[in-house]
């Protein structure tokens, strides 16, 4: 069953990284300015932290398999809705509501894996997770680029709605009743807009601080996707080696995740793997802002995917291990909404502070350390508070 269920969030990121390499261009073809490209882009993430939020309070109150179908068949079909988009308006609207769709899918599918994993590794199967979304991350572009170049968009949009109707079946059929209990009778009879839940999650230290790494993470990969691109167009290197070095860090990972070494995330204190993690990654973007020779920069991505291996897992794990299970779809559904928000932030807030691509990597290091700073310091405060009631 659990490999099953990273099969399922294979599927899940599949329909993100798709999408990635294909829709800046399809935008420009209906003849979208560069304003609207950027808004075409990054509107997905923008919507689908609203989509994150809804599955979390939704998964808590009708259960991770339910909502991880409704995702699937509503996310499959808006990818039909593509085909059909003749105008850049047109394409505004479909991105809008594939964000909120596809935002039921994520927090669905990790509720599904932790429930499994209680009691058991959840370090270890947060790990392979990881996993799981790094091989989407290096499988998705290649699909999108071969598919597009052989067949065509029409063809590249159909297949992804028929693979994530795939991904509907398998949870239909496969997964049997999500073990997220009903939601408590008082939580039931609050208001429907209620928010209780979620500030009852965020009074939790330990989830706290898994927000906060994972904002600052995709907030560190949101200025990677900006600022490399760039700089190896500037060094006059070929089109597909910033391909090359974001798949560098992805396939680091997934062999982090897969060999005996995700044992760590069971063993180590999350806490501890991610202040190792982060450090990892602050330090390897200042390295590749001065780095200028591509074998180093390939060394660097790699050394960058070490630190992404550390910090994914752990950041999960510590949000697993400090909720109940009838708050984990909240939680995972806040969780990934920072991701979203942190991929928005990074490359959409960077951009417009800097044209500079090394100074970009510089600020998002800087960024890192500071989420670092701010994670010891709610540890520190929480053990002072201790101490004093201590006395």
């Amino acid at each position: 069953m659990k490999r099953l269920l990273y099969g399922i969030v294979m599927l899940c990121f599949m329909d993100l990284f798709i999408q990635l390499p294909v829709m800046g261009p399809f935008a420009k073809s209906l003849g979208a300015g560069s304003f609207v490209i950027g808004l075409a882009v990054g509107l997905y993430s923008l919507t689908n932290m609203f989509g994150n939020i809804a599955a979390g309070y939704w998964i808590d109150r009708y259960g991770a398999r339910a909502i991880l179908l409704l995702g699937f068949v509503l996310t499959a079909g808006v990818m039909l809705l593509y085909p059909l988009v003749t105008q850049p308006l047109h394409l505004i609207i479909v991105r809008f509501i594939h964000g909120l769709t596809g935002g039921l899918l994520v927090p669905s599918a990790f509720t599904l894996v932790s429930h499994y994993a209680s009691g058991q590794l959840p370090g270890r199967a947060m790990a392979l997770s990881g996993a799981a979304v790094g091989a989407a991350a290096i499988v998705g572009p290649a699909v999108a680029g071969i598919t597009k170049a052989q067949l065509g968009l029409t063809p590249l949009f159909i297949g992804t709605s028929i693979l994530l109707a795939l991904g509907a079946l398998l949870s239909a059929v496969a997964v049997p009743a999500s073990r997220v209990k009903q939601i408590t009778r008082k939580l039931q009879s609050s208001s429907p807009h209620s928010m209780t839940g979620f500030e009852v999650i965020l009074r939790k230290r330990p989830v706290v601080q898994s927000y906060i790494g994972a904002f600052s993470l995709m907030f560190a990969m949101g200025a990677l996707t900006y600022a490399l691109p760039l700089k190896v167009d500037e060094l006059g290197f070929s089109a597909q080696i910033s391909g090359l070095l974001l798949s560098t860090f992805g396939v680091v990972a997934i062999i982090v995740f897969v060999l005996p070494s995700n044992r760590w995330f069971d063993r180590i204190s999350p806490l501890t793997l991610m202040y190792s993690g982060g450090a990892v990654i602050m330090l390897a973007l200042l390295l590749l802002s001065f780095s200028n020779d591509q074998m180093a920069m390939f060394a660097v991505m790699g050394f960058y995917g070490f630190g992404f291996s550390l910090l994914f897992p752990s950041m999960n794990a510590l949000l697993v291990n400090n909720v109940s299970a009838e708050s984990k779809g909240r939680a995972f559904g806040l969780f990934y909404a920072f991701f979203s928000l942190g991929v928005v932030a990074g490359s959409s807030g960077i951009g417009a502070l800097t044209a500079n691509y090394d100074i970009a990597l510089r600020i998002a290091a800087g960024f890192i350390l500071l989420a670092g700073c701010v994670v010891a310091s709610l540890q520190y405060a929480e053990l002072k508070g201790k101490e004093k009631e201590a006395s």
